[in-house]
């Protein structure tokens, strides 16, 4: 089991010394062969540290001066300095031959020297060629620069065409500062609307929902039927997605990421420069087919990201992180829908293994879901001693702003964990803790209420009159399926099927798979909708 990484204290961070145990095999040898052009005393020197920090497991300045004699603590600060620039700069000179953006910025470069020499002709030659391909790849702030450059050249040709090419290259500066102007706007909206998520999660009564209406919308549908180069579409799709997911919109939100994703499909070469964008993109499908329950589709899909992910992952490091724990949320997510908890065991033992290995990168808004599901498949299982754990790791968090949604969810299902482990002897306590925690965030709601007032009316209830408290319970809650906002809390925890397993004996597994067996009946009824647009759109 992973230890608690969330909120680490005390632990010293150093950037040469995080950069050297991120980079890959390949990479320490490139840049050894690139470090030995160099060979005076100095150089030498922060060859040692590298060589040194290499082999720590964590940062000691003390170890590392003990290591390296020829070096005394005056030096360290510079030398560490100077270690980290050259491998950027090795990491640069290696990364150009597989990013297109390298290769653009590289190309300016080259085309800013020759115009120092004087070599204009041969610039101009340089500087269209990157040009054409800056435009196909939209890079604007590149092509901002490209258009200065184009600017001072023209200047310097002394022709009679020097006023019109000044008008051009004016002209062609206004409309990438309109695109910036809109990308901007565009992914400010995107940006606040995914925050808003990740600090709060959905919208919890309708007075959020006014709040959303009021401020999003009139601003994302300004931008509705006008005409956008390749960023902007994107923006206002990842805009428009993220909008009507915390508005409980899922299936326009669906409709948006699928949109979101089929637009880099028709953009290829898109794919390698905003590859997070692009993964994420596929993250917000599965999550939009798991919470409509399109198991089938779900399925394929994550089949299909999982393809995806042998190439796209495999551009870098952070692309290799990205795409494992989207992997990993789908598979969660895929045990949940069908009910098959223990086939999911071995999943939590990998993402251990994930969570230890980039630990350090990632977030503590990454990290929580990930813990809440793992907790939810072992809570499923019936395995209360693990499900309590990994909540244990969300109600440790101090910070209550992140993730409220999830650290108030976290505190009801670790009560229900503990109250079917037979783990009551404070149960009252808990009950308290939990309710004013709840209130506290402002997001206590009727259905919160009803189930905390069970809990807490629990050591008043006869044994023999349990079961029919928990179907009048089961039938207090169910109309808050279809609620506005009310429904959310379903979105992580399966109340109804708890309380069915508790009523019928059964385990939650066997009443989740029975659900999901005669969903799935229904659905093989069903005729296809929709399936040519699916296509297009998708590919599924």
């Amino acid at each position: 089991m992973v230890k608690n990484s969330i909120g680490k204290k005390g632990e010293r961070r150093e950037g040469v010394f995080d950069l050297v145990k991120l980079m890959s095999k390949a990479e320490k040898r490139n840049f050894k062969l690139y470090s030995t052009r160099l060979g005076c005393n100095e150089d030498a020197k922060f060859m040692q540290l590298f060589d040194t920090l290499d082999t720590l497991e964590q940062y000691d300045e003390a170890k590392i001066l003990a290591l390296c004699p020829s070096i005394t603590k005056q030096q360290l600060p510079n030398l560490k300095a100077h270690l980290y620039k050259q491998i950027l700069i090795s990491l640069r000179m290696l990364g150009v031959q597989h990013s297109q953006l390298l290769q653009i910025r590289e190309q300016i470069d080259f085309v800013k020297i020759l115009f120092d020499k004087g070599l204009y002709s041969e610039a101009q030659k340089m500087l269209d060629k990157v040009e054409r391909r800056a435009k196909e790849l939209e890079l604007l702030p590149a092509i901002l620069d490209i258009v200065e450059l184009k600017r001072q050249l023209k200047v310097l040709s002394y022709s009679s065409e020097m006023t019109l090419a000044a008008d051009e290259t004016s002209k062609a500066a206004d409309i990438i500062s309109v695109h910036l102007t809109n990308i901007a706007a565009l992914s400010r909206l995107a940006v606040q609307c995914y925050a808003l998520h990740q600090n709060l999660g959905f919208a919890r009564s309708q007075k959020d929902l006014d709040r959303l209406n009021n401020y999003f919308k009139p601003r994302i549908d300004t931008f509705e039927g006008k005409e956008m180069n390749f960023t902007e579409r994107f923006y206002y799709y990842q805009a428009k997605a993220w909008y009507n997911y915390i508005c409980h919109k899922t299936a326009l939100s669906y409709r948006y990421a699928l949109k979101w994703v089929a637009h880099f499909n028709s953009h290829p070469e898109m794919k390698e420069l905003m590859y997070d964008s692009y993964m994420r993109g596929y993250s917000q499908v599965l999550d939009g087919m798991f919470l409509m329950h399109k198991y089938s589709a779900f399925v394929r899909t994550l089949e299909e990201f999982e393809k995806e992910s042998h190439t796209i992952g495999q551009l870098n490091d952070n692309a290799a992180m990205i795409s494992q724990g989207i992997l990993f949320t789908g598979q969660l997510n895929k045990c949940l829908m069908s009910g098959t908890y223990k086939d999911g065991l071995w999943i939590a033992k990998n993402i251990d293994s994930y969570l230890k290995r980039y630990d350090n990168r990632l977030t503590l808004h990454e990290k929580m879901p990930i813990y809440f599901k793992v907790a939810s498949l072992y809570f499923g299982d019936g395995n209360y001693t693990k499900c309590i754990e990994y909540l244990s790791y969300i109600i440790s968090v101090k910070d209550h702003n992140i993730r409220r949604d999830l650290q108030c969810y976290a505190r009801m299902l670790n009560l229900m964990a503990m109250y079917d482990a037979g783990l009551d002897f404070n149960i009252d306590y808990q009950i308290r803790s939990v309710y004013s925690f709840i209130v506290k965030m402002k997001d206590m709601t009727e259905m919160k209420d009803e189930l905390l007032s069970f809990f807490k009316s629990f050591g008043n209830i006869n044994a023999l009159d349990l079961k029919r408290e928990l179907k009048i319970l089961h039938e207090r809650l169910k109309p808050y399926e279809n609620h506005p906002y009310e429904r959310r809390t379903f979105y992580y925890i399966d109340l109804l099927s708890w309380l069915e397993s508790k009523i019928t004996d059964k385990s939650m597994g066997e009443i989740v798979r029975a659900k999901f067996e005669a969903s799935q009946r229904q659905e093989s009824q069903k005729p296809t909708q929709n399936k040519k647009w699916l296509h297009r759109l998708f590919g599924i």
